[in-house]
């Protein structure tokens, strides 16, 4: 059985904030159980928005986008992995703007759809999964953002595994604690028994 690889886009803004204590077990935990775990910074990278001038669907094998920034590299990350993971805090109901950014470029230049050939997803059959932190019980603050990544999996072909979401009770409060902890590493076993 071959090892299994997962990429993690990292999305918070924040250094050592709630998303990246939440993260750490996670990633802890698929590298024990034997898996390849790569992680890349949103915030670190050059990441510019999408401008629809549809060139990526000109270039039907490859990522094709016309920008000159780090895509190109997180494109080959998300090609090489066998779990997509997007960790990202809640803002405003939905993901924050690296994030954003990064999904609206892999949308288009993944999903050949827009173009004049049969449309086809280069990415079609990964499975991708969500870790996120709110300050909103996640029923209410993050059930937005997980219906939306349920339609973009939905629409790219992308199997999606779900979503852990965890509640920071306040600023004058510790988020990460010992329950939160089990459940990050829970996810993680999950999702790897889930790829086979």
């Amino acid at each position: 059985m071959s090892v299994k690889k997962v990429c993690v886009l990292h999305g918070a803004l924040r250094a050592d904030g709630n998303t990246e204590n939440l993260l750490m077990p996670f990633m802890d935990e698929i590298e024990k159980e034997g898996a390849i775990c790569r992680m890349i910074k949103l915030s670190d990278s050059k990441i510019l928005p999408c401008t629809a001038c549809r060139e990526c669907q000109k270039n039907p094998e490859s990522f094709g986008c016309s920008q000159d920034d780090d895509m190109q590299k997180i494109f080959d990350e998300v090609m090489e992995c066998d779990l997509l993971l997007l960790a990202t805090p809640v803002y405003s109901w939905y993901c924050t703007p690296p994030m954003k950014a990064a999904l609206d470029r892999l949308v288009y230049g993944m999903n050949k759809y827009y173009g004049g050939e049969k449309p086809f997803s280069l990415w079609k059959g990964k499975s991708a999964a969500l870790l996120t932190t709110c300050g909103y019980p996640p029923e209410k603050g993050a059930d937005l953002l997980d219906e939306g990544l349920r339609r973009y999996c939905r629409h790219s072909g992308l199997k999606y595994l779900g979503m852990l979401a965890e509640r920071h009770m306040g600023y004058d409060t510790v988020f990460m604690d010992e329950e939160k902890e089990k459940h990050s590493r829970q996810f993680a076993r999950r999702l790897l028994s889930e790829l086979g």
